[in-house]
């Protein structure tokens, strides 16, 4: 199935920007390489994680064959990381010696190169390498999706130490909370495929779908259940504004209002496990005794803002926890008191830009709307999560902006090839 099958599209569209032919015969190893970079993000266990280092490789591979093109529209990103990683390195110098400092950081700059090379890759063969990403994300995402549900009824001995948390699926991420909202794009994704796909491809779909969403389920993410369901809204409301007849509009309906009586079925079904009805119970009660009081997660937020108002070059990456009970749990606050106010605001700026080009790629009648959609709404669900958990170290935050930034430039590329 191609890329653009699973869901309503243009009807004719720009062809895609061509790669010269001194770099075209290197496309199927670079693609290779990407691949392998996405189905890397599955394990996340330690810093650095097999997805930074098939980063290095996937953007090694890039710059050597000459396959990355710096585009002018790319200097607000590039000049937003810089400011956001630089405010984060001038706060760190007074705590260098706290343990972790110096590594954290590190992986902030790489993380922000990586944004850069999503960015740069998308603007270029755009559908061809989305369809690889694709691929490539929904793997990993079967495979830790697996891995927890192995773990959460331990079907094997040591399944359990080593796949959950607390009680809750983690799969192949060291966090609950993490590898919830890493299933959301690929869930998206295959949501899609119901709007317009073949039968076959749809049972395909349908696989994935079920596998996911129970692998979400079972991470008990009060957060990444918000994330979905703001996510989805969201995509299937840009779906159905820029479909293209009432046809494709009323098959949407109908595939959202079976959808919802499925996913009833589902919670229905875990339900019937005392186990997971107990702990549902539990996650979905928001009046959770860490979040509540003058010191819970939301009364620290306020002293954590007090503190950031008063202090312009913050406290330190990781030093929140010096002060307060717990980790800043919202990382547009963990932005200011990690890097000051010039790493603060600069993160600010990184997400609303985002938003913006995200927005702007997913309203262009192109071949690679239906991705930059689930795109835009996966980011927009996950900016919104970010009020609530620190997600600065989010692998997949930095693949979602790059890519939005690298379709909103594609987008400009065609519109001007087209006026030329």
């Amino acid at each position: 199935m191609s890329l653009t099958s699973a869901l309503p599209g243009p009807a004719a569209a720009a062809p895609p920007r061509r790669l010269s032919h001194g770099t075209e015969r290197f496309e199927g190893f670079r693609q290779k390489l990407l691949f392998l970079m996405m189905v890397g993000g599955a394990f996340v266990f330690a810093e650095p994680s097999p997805y930074e280092i098939g980063a290095a490789l996937a953007i090694g591979a890039f710059c050597i064959t000459g396959a990355l093109t710096l585009q002018r529209v790319h200097m607000p990103l590039i000049f937003t990381l810089v400011a956001y990683c630089l405010g984060l390195t001038i706060a760190a110098i007074p705590v260098l010696g706290s343990l972790k400092v110096v590594p954290w950081v590190a992986v902030s700059w790489y993380l922000a190169i990586t944004m850069v090379f999503f960015a740069m890759i998308a603007a270029e063969n755009a559908e061809a390498r989305l369809a690889i990403i694709v691929k490539g994300w929904t793997l990993a995402a079967l495979i830790a999706t697996l891995a927890g549900i192995a773990g959460y009824f331990r079907l094997f001995p040591g399944a359990f130490d080593l796949f959950t948390l607390y009680g809750r699926a983690k799969g192949t991420f060291n966090d609950p909370n993490v590898f919830g909202p890493f299933l959301i794009f690929p869930m998206l994704m295959a949501i899609q495929v119901f709007f317009r796909g073949s039968g076959r491809a749809m049972v395909k779909a349908g696989a994935v779908l079920g596998v996911t969403m129970l692998g979400l389920l079972l991470s008990f993410s009060r957060g990444a259940w918000i994330h979905f369901g703001l996510s989805a809204v969201l995509m299937i409301a840009l779906l159905f504004l820029v479909a293209r007849s009432r046809h494709e509009r009323a098959r949407i309906i109908i595939v959202c209002a079976a959808g919802l009586v499925l996913l009833a079925g589902l919670i229905v079904v875990a339900l019937s496990f005392d186990k997971v009805a107990e702990l549902m119970r539990e996650r979905a009660n928001f009046n959770q005794s860490y979040d509540n009081g003058p010191m819970g997660r939301f009364g620290r937020h306020v002293y954590g803002w007090q503190m950031a108002l008063d202090l312009p070059n913050g406290i330190g990456p990781l030093q929140f926890s010096r002060f307060f009970p717990e980790d800043a749990h919202n990382v547009y606050l963990n932005s200011f008191m990690s890097g000051g106010w010039t790493a603060g605001i600069a993160y600010h700026v990184l997400v609303g830009l985002t938003l913006v080009v995200g927005l702007a790629a997913s309203l262009r009648f192109r071949p690679t709307q239906p991705v930059a959609i689930a795109l835009f709404a996966s980011f927009s669900g996950l900016a919104f999560e970010g009020k609530i958990i620190d997600t600065e170290h989010w692998r997949h935050f930095w693949v979602l902006g790059g890519l939005l930034w690298g379709l909103c430039v594609a987008e400009r590329v065609a519109v001007r090839r087209e006026t030329n």
